[in-house]
């Protein structure tokens, strides 16, 4: 078999691994988030241990890359994805921590219901969520013009960040007896505020494997 048609059957399957990565983590934030709103003890220790499936993938993903980097020299835009997937997987993997932290968050708050119920921890949930999942497609499609658009709703992620932390103080105040599960809130909006962050690094990546330049997004 030809040398470059290795080379490239080596590039899809790192491309491969690195999408069913991404598949993993979409689902950790969606059970986490689930498990935080029905206080789902049972689903948050799912997440948790399904962490070290992400961690493994992540560091599986770095060693091959290494290797073909050093056995085939690439250059240009062959280098360029093998770097994609490298930094992208990285984020994937900080991203699925986020999720193992509001996983814990669910275990730390215990069964009970904050007494005012703040729905847009949820939606940021779901947009942080379909964002992991669109930025995936972006990346099947090396997709510049969709990664841009991505990374703008990371607006979106943060003013409802905002929103809560206002909530939450309001809340606090009103409620001192309940200072302590609000608080929980406060950090996991902070977790999906930073898989936003995460989110928009991986468009970024995107846009530098099409275009070859390193920008940033959504100052």
């Amino acid at each position: 078999m030809p040398v470059r048609k290795i080379f490239n059957e080596q590039l899809n399957e790192l491309h491969q691994h690195l999408l069913e990565m991404g598949m993993l983590v979409n689902e950790a934030i969606y059970k986490a988030v689930k498990s935080l709103v029905n206080r789902d003890h049972e689903l948050a220790e799912n997440v948790i241990v399904s962490d070290r499936s992400i961690n493994n993938m992540e560091l599986a993903l770095e060693q091959r890359s290494f290797e073909l980097i050093a056995l085939q020299q690439p250059v240009g835009i062959d280098l360029r994805k093998i770097v994609t997937v490298l930094k992208a997987s990285s984020d994937l993997e900080r991203i699925g921590d986020h999720a193992v932290s509001i996983a814990k968050t669910t275990i730390l708050v215990g069964r009970t219901k904050v007494v005012k119920p703040i729905p847009e921890i949820q939606e940021m949930g779901d947009i942080v969520k379909i964002m992991v999942h669109d930025v995936l497609k972006a990346y099947l499609a090396e997709d510049e013009e969709a990664a841009r658009e991505i990374a703008s709703r990371d607006n979106e992620v943060d003013k409802l960040q905002r929103v809560i932390y206002t909530k939450c103080i309001h809340f606090m105040q009103e409620d001192p007896d309940h200072l302590e599960e609000i608080s929980y809130l406060l950090l996991v909006a902070q977790y999906l505020e930073r898989i936003g962050d995460y989110v928009t690094n991986v468009c970024e990546w995107i846009v530098y494997l099409k275009s070859g330049e390193i920008e940033e997004l959504n100052n």
